[in-house]
């Protein structure tokens, strides 16, 4: 296991099987993970939007990663400009309980970055799916998003 200082890294595989855990308390009900069907999903608990009219897509975490990761307290993400590979990391995000690298859903540039995790990286906790988002990449090929699971694909990964 790597280490960022005392805390550990973890991976989507880790994050997977601690949420899973979660899960097997008796005295819980199971996490509901809110899973919007409009977006395309990464096994590593990455969403991604269609892309707009210049070939972009916009990247978060799902809210099934932010509920396993706990209470985020910083985002480390490329800036702009930055050229990013598909299923390569490109960041990370730490949490209270541990530090998760983010991997890239896509390949192409980096064009834009969320500024607001900076100051509020808790934005990934409270709307991962809006405020909470990480970067933005234009694509090296259109139809990349296609190869990414979906909704339901992503809902039969998790549970």
């Amino acid at each position: 296991m790597r280490y960022r200082g005392n805390v550990p890294i973890l991976s989507a595989v880790a994050i997977s099987k601690a949420a899973v855990e979660v899960r097997k308390c008796p005295d819980e009900r199971p996490p509901v993970s809110n899973i919007p069907e409009e977006l395309s999903y990464t096994a590593e608990h990455e969403w991604v939007t269609a892309p707009d009219a210049d070939g972009v897509v916009r990247i978060g975490i799902t809210d099934f990663a932010q509920d396993a990761l706990g209470d985020v307290v910083y985002a480390q993400m490329p800036e702009p400009g930055t050229k990013v590979t598909g299923n390569e990391v490109v960041g990370e995000v730490e949490s209270t309980k541990s530090v998760s690298d983010i991997y890239a859903p896509v390949t192409g540039e980096v064009t834009n970055r969320n500024d607001a995790l900076d100051t509020d990286p808790a934005l990934i906790n409270s709307d991962p799916y809006g405020e909470g988002w990480l970067i933005e990449v234009k694509l090296a090929e259109a139809d990349a998003v296609d190869s990414l699971l979906s909704a339901s694909e992503y809902e039969q990964q998790v549970g």
